[in-house]
């Protein structure tokens, strides 16, 4: 059995609690020295829903090959699972 932590699905984020969560992943990848992935999510309050989704589903994609980035896939994956409660 693994020692990671399991990651609860929420699927009911409102429109703050994705932009809280895109933050975090700002956060994140600053601080793992991705300053370009998190320049992504600067400024993304207020943005319409389909640019976060594009930003959202690109930046999963560039990090598929990065396993030592999998948290930051993970809170990505659940921000991409609740993105159909924009507003």
């Amino acid at each position: 059995m693994s020692n990671e932590p399991t990651m609860k699905l929420v699927t009911n984020l409102d429109r703050a609690a994705i932009e809280a969560k895109l933050r975090e992943a700002a956060a994140a990848a600053q601080a793992a020295g991705l300053a370009d992935l998190a320049k992504t999510f600067m400024g993304i309050e207020g943005m319409p829903a389909a640019q976060i989704e594009q930003r959202v589903n690109n930046a999963i994609k560039w990090l598929a090959d990065k396993p030592q980035h999998m948290k930051l896939v993970a809170t990505l994956d659940l921000v991409g699972m609740n993105l159909k409660n924009l507003k």
